[in-house]
Parts: C-alpha cells; sequence; structure tokens
C-alpha cells in the first residue's frame, strides 16, 4: 500500500504538470481551428514535425531519469551535480541538432507530399519554433532531475502557472489586436517561445536559491567534459530518445500522409492526435513515477521490491486506460465539438476517437513498460521492436490500407485506416515489453552501472 501511494502521488503530480503542457496544444488547436481551416491544417503538419524532433531529443534527456534516481536510492547525494553539469554538455549537443532539423524542414514536407500551399505557413511556424527549442530542452534537463530526485512537485507547479500566460498570448497573436496583425498558425509558435523562455529563467533561480538543491552542489564550476561519462549518458540515453522518436514519428508520417487527404482529414486527425496524446499523459506520468522508483529501489540494492513497484505501476496504468477507453467511445462527438464547430470536422473527428479509445489500451501497457525498461538498461532492444510494429505494421499498414488496399480490400482513402493499423501495432507492442520485462525482472543481474 506504501509503494501504490508514492507511485500514485508522484504520478498525479507529474501529471498535473503534463497535462499544463498538453493543454498548451489543445489551446493552439483551438485557436487554429477558429481562426481558419487552413491555419489549423498548417498547425497539425507543423506541430508533428516539431514534436517528432523535440520528443525525440527530450526522450535522449528523460533517458537519465534511472542514473539520478539510483543516485538518490543509494544516498549518493554528492554525485548527482557533477553527473547534472556534464548532462549539460549533452543538452547542447541536442539543441543544436534539434534547430538544424526545425531551420530546414523543407526537405521532409516536399518528401512527404505536404501541398505547396501549407509549406510556407508550416516553415513560418517552425522557423519561431526553432527557437523555443533551447528552453525546452533545458527545462526538460531540470523537470528529470526533480523527477529522478522524487520532488517533481516545484515542476509541475511552474508548468501550470505557465498554462494561462499562454493561452492569452496563443490567442492574442494568432488574431492580433492592440497594434499587432494576426500571426496565424505562427502566432501560437511565438506564445510558445515567450513562455518557455520565462520557465527557464524561473528554473535556474530555483536551481541557485533553493535549499532541496544544496545537498546535491549543483550550482558549482562546469567541469571540463567527461567523454567516458558524456559516452555513458549517450550509450544509455540515445536509444531511448530514437525509441520516442520512433514512437512519435509514427504520429508525425501519419499527420504528413494524411494531408495528401486534403484539410478535413487533417484536420481531424489534428484533433483525434491530440485527445489522443492527453490520454497517453496519464500512463506517461506513471511510467516516470514507476521508473523513479524501481530505479530507486535498484540503487538501493533490493531487487525485489524494484520489480514489485514496476509490475504495480503497469497494473494501475491498465486499469485506468480501461476506463478512459470506455469514456472517449461514448462521448467521442462532444470530444470533438470541443475543439472546432464545423459539422463535417465533427463527424470524421468522432469516428477517429473511437478507434483512439482502442489505440489507449495497448499505448498504456507499453508506455509504462519501455520506462521500466530503461530502469534495467535495456534500450536497444525497445527501439528494434518499435522500428518494427511501430513504423511497419503500424504507419506502413495503415498506409497500405489508405492508399493502396489489402487483398480484395479497397483503398480507404481515410485517416481511419492509419488508426485501425496503429491500434494493432502497439497492442502487440505490449505484449512483447511484457514479455521482456518478466524476463529481465527474473534475471539475476538487469541493469548496468550508473554512469
Amino acid at each position: 500500500m506504501a509503494e501504490f501511494k508514492q507511485i500514485t502521488h508522484h504520478a498525479g503530480v507529474v501529471l498535473v504538470g503534463q497535462l499544463a503542457v498538453m493543454a498548451f496544444g489543445v489551446t493552439d488547436t483551438v485557436v487554429a481551428g477558429r481562426y481558419s481551416e487552413t491555419a489549423l491544417a498548417a498547425l497539425s503538419v507543423g506541430a508533428a514535425v516539431y514534436i517528432s524532433v523535440y520528443v525525440g531529443l527530450m526522450g535522449i534527456l528523460q533517458a537519465l531519469l534511472p542514473i539520478w534516481a539510483e543516485m538518490h536510492g543509494g544516498q549518493r547525494r554528492e554525485e548527482v551535480g557533477p553527473s547534472v553539469r556534464q548532462a549539460l554538455y549533452l543538452c547542447g549537443l541536442t539543441i543544436i541538432v534539434g534547430m538544424g532539423a526545425l531551420l530546414a524542414p523543407g526537405p521532409m514536407l516536399r518528401a512527404t507530399g505536404v501541398p505547396d500551399e501549407l509549406q510556407t505557413e508550416v516553415s513560418r511556424y517552425l522557423a519561431v519554433l526553432a527557437w523555443a527549442l533551447p528552453p525546452a530542452l533545458l527545462f526538460r534537463l531540470f523537470s528529470t532531475l526533480n523527477q529522478g530526485l522524487g520532488h517533481p512537485r516545484l515542476v509541475s507547479v511552474l508548468q501550470l502557472g505557465a498554462l494561462l500566460p499562454k493561452v492569452l498570448l496563443s490567442i492574442w497573436l494568432t488574431f492580433g489586436g492592440a497594434g499587432l496583425d494576426p500571426q496565424g498558425a505562427a502566432g501560437c509558435a511565438w506564445a510558445t517561445l515567450l513562455v518557455n523562455y520565462a520557465l527557464l529563467i524561473v528554473a535556474v533561480y530555483l536551481l541557485r536559491t533553493q535549499r532541496l538543491y544544496l545537498p546535491y552542489r549543483i550550482w558549482a564550476p562546469m567541469e571540463s567534459p567527461d567523454w567516458r561519462r558524456i559516452g555513458a549518458f549517450a550509450r544509455l540515453g540515445i536509444p531511448a530518445g530514437l525509441a520516442v522518436m520512433v514512437e512519435v514519428t509514427s504520429f508525425t508520417l501519419m499527420a504528413l500522409f494524411i494531408a495528401r487527404l486534403g484539410t478535413l482529414a487533417s484536420a481531424s486527425h489534428q484533433i483525434a492526435s491530440n485527445v489522443a496524446a492527453i490520454l497517453y499523459m496519464v500512463p506517461l506520468a506513471l511510467g516516470i513515477a514507476t521508473s523513479a522508483r524501481v530505479s530507486f529501489w535498484l540503487g538501493a540494492g533490493d531487487a525485489l521490491k524494484a520489480r514489485g513497484a514496476a509490475y504495480l505501476g503497469i497494473g494501475v496504468s491498465g486499469g485506468i486506460a480501461v476506463g478512459l477507453a470506455i469514456f472517449v467511445m461514448l462521448f467521442s462527438r462532444p470530444l470533438a465539438a470541443l475543439y472546432v464547430d464545423q459539422p463535417a470536422i465533427i463527424a470524421m473527428t468522432s469516428g477517429l476517437l473511437t478507434l483512439v479509445a482502442l489505440y489507449h489500451l495497448g499505448d498504456a501497457i507499453q508506455a509504462v513498460s519501455v520506462f521500466v525498461l530503461r530502469s534495467y538498461r535495456m534500450v536497444l532492444a525497445p527501439l528494434l521492436i518499435y522500428c518494427l510494429l511501430l513504423w511497419g505494421l503500424g504507419l506502413m499498414g495503415g498506409y497500405q490500407l489508405a492508399f493502396k488496399g489489402v487483398g480484395a480490400l479497397e483503398a480507404m482513402q481515410a485517416p481511419n485506416a492509419f488508426w485501425m493499423a496503429s491500434a494493432g501495432a502497439t497492442a502487440l507492442v505490449a505484449v512483447i515489453f511484457l514479455t521482456l520485462l518478466r524476463r529481465v525482472t527474473h534475471a539475476p543481474s538487469g541493469r548496468g552501472n550508473t554512469p
């Protein structure tokens, strides 16, 4: 019971912050949808590209959570500060890579067949978000540190406090007013940039002033790069980040392919994927909390308690997923109407949301499982499984169903095809991850040394 309270409390605090961040995306979707259908379509494509870049790079930093959680569990506080400062070098490299990708999206947009009339607006949107990426990744490092040390509250408070400014800025910058011309979808990007820098400034201030961080000696002069340690971070973080990127790009490429079906299909898919992302926040929070507890017990040398925490987190996630899936199925049409008022978009979106509910069942199990597998330093196998199933069966299977047909079944020419294939692929991923987890939690030694 104590472990249940620890995991659910940690997850609840993380969830509040994650939902606040997701509300940023919901705000942008609603604001762009009210502005114009074209702006919503541009936001759908642009957000898909940005999220692919950001979440993949974020995954590299998020994968460091078990390292700091193990130090916390093993009472090795003096090692945290030097470890965090070396992680800043890795964060700097992710920023360079991410900005380069966002400032030159043309080849990706052309290769995936995004209509010419959308490419200019999408490029404007991404050019702004390129400069919003550095504070976003640095704040993610701050967030991961707090989660690893079992203190996620400060991060959630900051994310929740940023919600109202984000909403007001998105409305103003998109629609214009007070002497400012309407910026369209790019207005949402400018609002994100301003909020991200504000969050980073406050995070740096807290690291400098709060007693919570004093025992860890985080605020100290930067050491020279320790390439051995940075390499160890990279060996853990890069496969984990690539796995997250594969997971997200299966959605990104889905959005880009669906753009070929027109603005109606693209706008409907944007809403459906936004709902799926909101649902994902629950297993994401549970995955972070469960991984922190599993790594804590591994650092403390108690493999049995680590195993119990792993299966507890997965069980809670599965139970909640069933309830959320039923809710989405029952209220698919009202949920669609919260985003837009166009009847055609509402009708198509409500059908997609039923498939989203089925997709979430497998997603909730695999999301927590992959976090726990990282605690045991298993990162390459999940990456390969994601590539084969999410890209292969999910994305390419959906493409085949949508545009070419399968056997006697003609091409569906609808976004439903992608969601059907993705739901099946994700369910299979969940089953395989549970099998891997059983193997690694019963192994004599299932994790490597802490970098």
